[in-house]
């Protein structure tokens, strides 16, 4: 190469899809990577739930975002009333109602929670324990 010639390099602003390859959530493993709301996460801890009535089972992460070190986690993904799934709730952040919903899942459980909505945003701040499918 001489030294008059010149390299170009185009930079496109993207959101850093192709950066990123989809995975099945079962494959995903503590101490592997994946992206949650858009930001680069280690995990920390992976659970999942049976296989419920209708046919799904819930996987549910918690990871570190590895450039500003706060903590991540999924969504909770629900069954409506008549019979949709709801994927876009929080889990939440009170510890004893967290505790709860996990030990119910983990028991293969039904249950059913309260969420409240206000403004746009929705939480689950309530509990009911119907039983074993």
């Amino acid at each position: 190469m001489s030294d008059s010639e010149e390299h170009h390099f185009e930079s496109k602003a993207d959101a850093g899809a192709s950066k990123t390859y989809p995975q099945q959530a079962g494959t995903i493993r503590k101490n592997g990577y994946i992206v949650i709301k858009g930001r680069p996460c280690k995990v920390v801890e992976v659970s999942t739930s049976k296989t419920g009535k209708h046919g799904h089972a819930k996987c549910h992460f918690v990871a570190i975002d590895i450039f500003n070190g706060k903590k991540l986690e999924d969504i909770v993904s629900l069954l409506t009333e008549n019979g949709g799934t709801k994927d876009d709730l929080r889990l939440p952040t009170d510890e004893t109602l967290l505790s709860q919903i996990k030990a119910g899942f983990d028991d293969g459980k039904d249950l059913i929670v309260s969420v409240m909505s206000a403004m746009g945003e929705e939480q689950i701040c309530g509990l009911k324990d119907i039983g074993k499918n």
